[in-house]
């Protein structure tokens, strides 16, 4: 099989949506093109942004770093990057190692956090309490909650996250499933606040599928950290996207199809279902919450009510 853009033997995919056959060199070159487009497309960056990246060392983080960085080295915008640790034992150290030396390598400022030293609990904890909301539910929550006092730390204009192709779908198909509308009108490529102390958050490698970012990776020579979350099998997110992955077999373009589909109306969704919150403080954490207390204080506070009264 030779690759149909140079003619090259030496293909490493074969792409069943488009029916593309590329090389290493054309096939870097094809994911580095599309993301650019999507930069420009969704208007991510402008000249003099300070760019945080969530790097978790694993390969939509790593892959995100590596790509941005392009624009960093042509001096259009400077980049940081935090790393948070759950506490996960046996998990996440091989992660936050990685993430250390990618910083180090690039040299740009870099922070490691951890939910023990920012709740005084750690994920490993939490699930050990007979009764919690599950995994996913808080480190989203305080994961959010840490990146953005990251971001206001480094004086960051936007935050880049590693969400690829397969997030995007899975989040538009789990929160339709759910009938939680208010979700999905969240969901796009730019996360906005009309309050100053929320940070924009972009998604750079949301039309690049999951497998062509561990490809695109492995082809750079890019160390990255493979293991999966011991947690991930409960979620629901997961049974999503088995259901994804099982009609992609018949039906290679239905992620791209899920996703274009939604972007057609994500913005009559927004203007229908986004409310311009009052945003505040909170009364625990300072930081903004449209309530008395943001989410990560309400998880908190009734970890320790429920598991107390328990």
């Amino acid at each position: 099989m030779e690759c149909t853009k140079c003619g090259s033997r030496h293909v490493i995919i074969q792409r069943k949506e488009s029916g593309q056959a590329l090389c290493k060199r054309c096939f870097i070159e094809s994911v580095d093109k599309k993301v650019r487009h999507t930069i420009k497309k969704e208007k991510f960056l402008k000249k003099g942004d300070k760019v945080l990246v969530a790097l978790s060392g694993g390969k939509d983080s790593v892959v995100t770093l590596e790509i941005l960085n392009s624009y960093r080295e042509r001096n259009i915008i400077d980049l940081c990057a935090v790393t948070i640790d759950e506490g996960i034992a046996g998990y996440r150290a091989e992660g936050v190692e990685i993430a250390k030396a990618h910083a180090e390598r690039l040299g740009i400022p870099h922070k490691v956090v951890t939910f023990k030293e920012s709740f005084g609990i750690d994920l490993d904890e939490i699930m050990a309490y007979e009764k919690h909301r599950g995994s996913c539910t808080y480190c989203g929550v305080f994961r959010r909650w840490i990146i953005n006092r990251a971001a206001r730390d480094f004086g960051a204009t936007k935050i880049a996250t590693g969400h690829n192709l397969d997030d995007e779908s899975e989040a538009i198909l789990m929160n339709y499933l759910e009938g939680n509308t208010e979700n999905m009108a969240k969901i796009g490529p730019k996360t906005e606040s009309n309050s100053e102390m929320f940070t924009v958050k972009i998604k750079p490698l949301r039309e690049i599928p999951e497998r062509e970012i561990g490809l695109y990776a492995l082809a750079k020579g890019l160390d990255i950290h493979l293991a999966g979350c011991p947690y991930a099998h409960e979620s629901f997110r997961m049974e999503v996207g088995n259901i994804i992955k099982d009609l992609s077999k018949e039906h290679p373009t239905i992620r791209f199809s899920l996703l274009k589909g939604f972007d057609k109306i994500r913005l009559a969704l927004r203007e229908e279902l986004t409310h311009d919150y009052d945003y505040d403080r909170c009364e625990i954490c300072g930081e903004p919450s449209s309530n008395r207390l943001c989410r990560a204080c309400t998880f908190l506070e009734e970890l320790e009510h429920d598991n107390d009264r328990l």
